[in-house]
């Protein structure tokens, strides 16, 4: 078993598009071993996307990721980064497998519903950032 961290990003959770996600990812076999509604600060936002920071999109993408709030998770299930970032699909929506979350969800590169661990040491910096201890089952 192996665990990853997942966002349903400001923009699915204000069309309300959460438990539809929510429903995928049980679906397609994945335990959620933690789970909360946050509306992260700019400055939390900043921290977590810090790798990005000289990047040109950086305050775009933490002024975004701050505008409302998100549900964060660690999810748990074989190979569980692999296969949670095919469910997603490719960051940009247009260019991403039909049947994946952010074709289906996802509206531009930015607004593209869900947030997913690409490694396990970015998970783990990751999983760590927002959970801490007991918090995970």
């Amino acid at each position: 078993m192996e665990r990853t961290f997942a966002i349903i990003k400001p923009d699915a959770v204000e069309r309300r598009l959460a438990g539809r996600i929510l429903a995928r990812i049980e679906e397609a076999g994945f335990i959620v071993r933690g789970m909360r509604l946050q509306h992260l600060t700019k400055k939390e936002a900043e921290g977590f996307y810090a790798v990005h920071r000289e990047r040109p999109f950086f305050g775009g993408l933490t002024d975004f990721m701050s505008s409302g709030p998100c549900v964060v998770m660690a999810l748990e299930a074989p190979d569980a980064i692999r296969k949670w970032r095919a469910l997603m699909g490719a960051t940009d929506p247009a260019k991403a497998d039909p049947g994946t979350l952010r074709k289906e969800f996802g509206s531009s590169i930015e607004r593209n519903a869900t947030h997913g661990s690409d490694a396990p040491e970015t998970a783990a910096f990751e999983l760590g950032y927002f959970f801490r201890g007991l918090e995970l089952i």
